[in-house]
């Protein structure tokens, strides 16, 4: 989509801070970290969020959890844990309207979230 700023963010219009790059996703920090590691993973597919993935599409989300696997491994969270995160619609804390999920760590993260 023309006007989504993660779409910019994956066409290189927008600069990011990237960590990891498929043919399906693609994966970068937050500007605006809730803890010591907090990478955003999206497709490269446009989606609304997580309710406009169907059928087939579903091959986006399972690629982006195998990323969050890779990713943990590699900062080394897999020994003491770390959190991923769909946020959907405004009541969820959905602010950018293309799928994307959270990956945190680094630090003990609390429950209930907020």
């Amino acid at each position: 989509m023309e006007d989504c700023l993660f779409c910019k963010i994956i066409a290189g219009d927008i600069p990011s801070n990237k960590v990891y790059e498929d043919d399906m996703v693609y994966a970068f920090y937050d500007i605006e970290p809730q803890a010591p590691e907090h990478i955003l993973i999206i497709p490269k597919k446009h989606f609304d969020s997580i309710l406009s993935v169907a059928g087939k599409d579903f091959e986006y989300v399972d690629r982006m959890i195998e990323a969050a696997q890779k990713l943990a491994k590699e900062k080394g969270f897999e020994k003491d844990g770390f959190r991923l995160v769909f946020n959907t619609g405004k009541d969820g804390g959905q602010t950018v309207q293309h799928l994307h999920m959270h990956l945190l760590g680094g630090r003990s993260l609390q429950w209930p979230p907020g």
